[in-house]
């Protein structure tokens, strides 16, 4: 980390790997900043013999010393979060290390709900939520009726604003879903006990997170989900409910954007994406699925199946454009070991024309074919390198197509879950 702000994004469909790449470069790191999303997203970092599955909690918890904002930007399940709380206070107290924005919304039982009905209603064109709470919690952010972590700090001010907002969800509940609604008693049990539990944490971080610059700490951005699933620049409608690409560091955390040195664009070998939407690039035979268990492609959060399919340069070029990427951090490359051929899609075939730039419309990518780039494989086990020279020629020979497609350097090769599995370019 040569620059005072460094982040690091998801340039897929999420789960690419972010958790490990965070995790090894915060040991150079003072304070980790998770700036947007929710309960929605899952890290899996695994140090030493212990593996931690975190949903709230930015990466640097793990680590002694650091300190963790949650920022602005996202919206917390005070539920799910304790629970992560008390999980990492059995090793270490989380006191004086551990901010809470006091913009930061909160998911509410009745959002949980709301969502769980709202996917229902979809019925065959589903959006594939993780049915946390979080989309309607956002919805609620935009049109001005929700609850921040900061009203918590004022309990009967709060008791008086959820009075107000219960009667908007409880005739939406009741009128037009036909099930029952909330009272302020349900409350009393579900929520408020969690919600104390965290009160202590909460403070302006925007103001904090300036304080740390200007006295020269070293800040990691850490983004949740990735790019392609980014509200305006994904996949839309299948997409998450906030920005995960750098622009929404600005917002969610409340810093300035040239204060962000450095980009690190974190990818997986191929590509992966868990609930509906196009996937151009999928792989519906015997090579995904021997991806999929070799990878173990299965969510942090909701343990779903993740759909395989080959690395689309297509859609990380565009996600390299959007996130202003420096470098490129390659994961997983230890999993595409033992296949015959490995491919990248560098453009789409649709009808006559040839696409090299990711289509917005959904009746596009419906009908996009992708042309790929052949690679031979390697059978060699690379989990053991530490090194370019380690790699395979053929492994060297795939991060180099990989350069040439997107047009950004490799940094990082991860060839593994653990720190030491980490290969600096």
């Amino acid at each position: 980390m040569d620059y005072a702000a460094v982040a690091v994004i998801g340039t897929q469909w999420g789960d690419e790997g972010k958790g490990k790449i965070v995790d090894y470069l915060v040991e150079k790191a003072d304070v980790i900043v998770r700036y947007q999303g929710g309960p929605n997203a899952g890290h899996t970092v695994v140090v030493g013999e212990e593996t931690y599955k975190l949903h709230h909690l930015p990466c640097g918890v793990i680590s002694e010393g650091k300190i963790s904002i949650l920022g602005n930007g996202m919206v917390l399940d005070a539920v799910t979060l304790c629970s992560e709380l008390e999980a990492m206070e059995e090793k270490r107290s989380m006191q004086e290390h551990l901010f809470i924005s006091d913009r930061a919304h909160l998911i509410m039982p009745y959002h949980k709900r709301m969502d769980e009905l709202e996917e229902d209603y979809r019925k065959g064109a589903k959006i594939g939520t993780t049915m946390r709470g979080v989309g309607p919690a956002y919805a609620d952010k935009v049109t001005r009726m929700g609850l921040r972590c900061g009203d918590l700090l004022d309990e009967d001010t709060f008791k008086q604003k959820l009075a107000f907002i219960l009667k908007n969800k409880n005739t939406i509940l009741e009128k037009i879903y036909g099930v029952d609604g909330f009272s302020l008693e349900d409350f009393e049990a579900e929520f408020f006990p969690f919600a104390r539990r965290i009160v202590p944490f909460i403070t302006d971080t925007t103001v904090m997170l300036e304080e740390e610059m200007e006295k020269g700490s070293k800040i990691l951005f850490e983004g949740a989900q990735g790019a392609m699933l980014d509200i305006d620049h994904g996949t839309y409608p299948y997409v998450t409910s906030s920005n995960p690409i750098t622009g929404g560091i600005c917002i969610g955390a409340g810093i300035a954007p040239h204060k962000i040195g450095q980009v690190v664009g974190v990818a997986k070998a191929y590509s992966t994406r868990v609930g509906s939407g196009p996937f151009p690039t999928e792989l519906l035979d015997e090579t995904g699925d021997s991806i999929r268990e070799k990878g173990n492609e299965y969510g942090t959060t909701t343990g779903r199946p993740r759909r395989i399919g080959w690395l689309d340069g297509v859609a990380l070029r565009h996600s390299c454009r959007l996130n202003g990427t420096t470098f490129l951090a390659v994961t997983l490359l230890d999993v595409l070991s033992g296949l015959e051929k490995v491919k990248i899609a560098y453009a789409y075939n649709v009808g006559e024309e040839v696409v090299n730039n990711f289509p917005s419309g959904l009746h596009i990518l419906e009908k996009s074919i992708p042309l790929y780039q052949e690679f031979e494989g390697w059978a060699e086990d690379i989990s053991s390198a530490r090194s370019k020279t380690d790699l395979p020629r053929a492994a060297q020979e795939y991060l180099r197509g990989l350069e040439s497609i997107t047009g950004i350097k490799v940094g990082m090769v991860s060839v593994g879950p653990r720190r030491d599995q980490t290969i600096m370019m």
